[in-house]
């Protein structure tokens, strides 16, 4: 964007796009300018006519300030001015970002220009070394595109036949079939010399035609020379000099055979053109309803959000929600995994006899005998014990519970994304409903936690050596044949060595009772404390504390990004429709 030429180097090839290409958001109304230097536009008026007593008719925006609508063309040329500056800088630089500009006027053609800076051959200014390379390349990225057309801009004054753009235009277009040449400065010419020759196609032929035009001068555009003016003056000097020629030149006929080139090159793209056109239109229509209607009824729209919400959370628990994981567990599966494997596991790989040896064994017996021998084994050195092992199962179970509330507050989350477009489309309501659900599991966690707790205390509290799958002490005794190796220092009775042993096999047993219940219980409980409370009550808890009349506004202010992307959205689909509806009309036109 913004290249300032020097006298030795004014031949420029420029493109004109002839559809998709272009960003649908910028579909011309009567004419659009994609500027490289502001030169004047055949196409369209400049400011001669667009002066300050501009018509409401007429007028333009550009995309870097899309909301602002100039009805002043002198301000046009100076937001161009200030633009290239931004970008480029203010000696001679360039840049390869466009500046679009739209012009609706009915007096112009429907046409999409391009204007690229011209090729030049050495950096001046603030240029860098390699800017023939990058003027090249920018170049190329538009020219390459065959689904547009090349305007190939040469002076009359220099030799066409050497003609750098011409080059250019050949070589990616070997077959001339979308190549259109434009000879300037005809009123330039050397006395005694012509341009008949060049027009006529003697000297280098293009096939789509070569029109030659007479653009103002600098003085006429300082001076507010009106394109009409203008337009006359060039009529005359065609006339005058090239009588033969004056209906096939001049940029009333540049501006006709550009349309029409644009009808016959677009009907031939027809088939690909009207395919994509309905993919990028069907593409947009799913994207513009993913954003939501405007909201007419709020009351109803807010227990649409929480029910949809509070029934996909259900759902994905339960697993039975639609968007089922293939690749890994997930969500209630994980729930499933956490109780029948991580609980599970970590239960079974205590050691009911860990931290506990023979010696902590005979002290027990000992300590609970006092001074006299006992003639029985004391069954309070069994509870003693067999309490110290089951009191090892409380802290696993209580993780569980962690992970399980980890898993649910995950859920949240994925809600949300099964959600998204709803949820930031309301950005205060996802807040609200996360909080809410949040705040629910955290009440929660303390009474499961508690429960848990208790679950263990139920067990310590009574030892009950007479349950069914409890191993029987007399089998025990008689089963016990091998004695412990025990230390040197500890002299031993028989009985106190049969006594050890006995108990070891009994705490092994209630041990593994214990177990089993309390890895069954604690599922259990998370399950009721706080998995199921959540699934029964989600629904009632976001409306009892979201759906209020205060709050009605504040939760469904729609975040202004969401309201930005709708709009653009919406205009992207209303172009698409345009652009299907003109290619229907196109089908059924008869072009000259």
């Amino acid at each position: 964007m913004g290249l300032e030429l020097g006298p030795e180097s004014r031949e420029e090839p420029c493109i004109w796009p002839c559809h998709g290409d272009s960003d649908p958001r910028y579909q011309q109304t009567a004419g659009d300018f994609q500027h490289g230097r502001g030169r004047g536009d055949p196409a369209a008026p400049d400011r001669g006519d667009w002066g300050p007593g501009t018509q409401a008719e007429e007028w333009a925006t550009f995309l870097h300030c899309k909301h602002k609508t100039f009805t002043d063309f002198s301000e046009i040329q100076q937001e161009i001015e200030t633009e290239t500056e931004r970008t480029t800088g203010t000696n001679k630089g360039i840049s390869p970002e466009p500046l679009y500009l739209k012009i609706y006027s009915p007096h112009v053609l429907n046409l999409t220009l391009v204007d690229l800076p011209g090729i030049t051959k050495g950096p001046v200014g603030d240029q860098p070394p390699d800017i023939e390379g990058q003027v090249l390349e920018m170049i190329l990225s538009y020219v390459s595109n065959p689904n547009c057309l090349i305007l190939v801009v040469t002076a009359a004054d220099t030799d066409v036949a050497t003609s750098e753009a011409l080059k250019l235009a050949r070589d990616v277009d070997p077959d001339g079939c979308r190549t259109l040449s434009v000879v300037t400065k005809l009123d330039l010419m050397d006395a005694g010399t012509d341009a008949m020759d060049v027009l006529m196609g003697r000297v280098i032929p293009v096939k789509l035609g070569i029109i030659g035009v007479v653009n103002r001068s600098q003085h006429d555009i300082k001076t507010w020379k009106s394109i009409t003016e203008s337009l006359q003056d060039e009529q005359a000097f065609l006339q005058k000099q090239y009588p033969l020629l004056a209906n096939r030149n001049g940029t009333r006929h540049l501006a006709k055979t550009l349309n029409r080139l644009l009808m016959h090159h677009i009907r031939n793209c027809l088939p690909e053109l009207k395919t994509r056109v309905n993919v990028l239109t069907a593409q947009y229509q799913s994207v513009l309803q993913s954003y939501g209607q405007p909201i007419e009824d709020k009351n109803a729209m807010l227990l649409q959000i929480i029910t949809k919400f509070a029934t996909e959370y259900c759902h994905t628990i339960e697993g039975t929600a639609w968007n089922i994981e293939t690749s890994e567990l997930c969500r209630g599966a994980r729930m499933g995994y956490i109780f029948q494997e991580t609980l599970g596991r970590t239960l079974e790989s205590i050691d009911p006899l860990a931290g506990l040896t023979m010696l902590d064994i005979l002290i027990a017996i000992r300590n609970a005998t006092g001074p006299r021998p006992a003639l029985f084994m004391p069954e309070v050195s069994f509870e003693l014990l067999v309490k110290r092992q089951i009191k090892r199962l409380e802290d696993p179970s209580l993780r569980c519970v962690q992970l399980a509330l980890q898993l649910l507050v995950h859920i949240i989350q994925h809600c949300s994304t099964y959600n998204t477009q709803e949820l930031l489309r309301f950005p205060k309501l996802h807040e609200a409903i996360v909080e809410v659900v949040t705040g629910i599991l955290r009440q929660r966690l303390p009474i499961t936690n508690e429960m848990v707790h208790n679950l263990v205390a139920i067990e310590l509290a009574y030892i009950n050596t007479k349950h069914p799958d409890f191993m029987d002490t007399a089998l025990v005794s008689a089963s016990v044949s091998t004695r412990k190796p025990m230390p040197a220092t500890w002299k031993l009775s028989q009985q106190e060595q049969w006594d050890c042993e006995v108990i070891r096999r009994l705490i092994i047993s209630y041990f593994l009772i214990v177990r089993k219940r309390i890895q069954d219980s604690v599922l259990k409980t998370i399950m009721h404390f706080l998995v199921n409370y959540v699934k029964d009550y989600l629904q009632s808890q976001l409306v009892g504390q979201l759906y209020k009349q205060e709050l009605l506004d504040m939760l469904l202010t729609e975040s202004e990004d969401m309201a930005q992307q709708r709009k653009e959205a919406a205009g992207l689909l209303q172009a698409l429709q345009r652009a299907s509806q003109t290619i229907s009309e196109i089908r059924e036109t008869q072009l000259w």
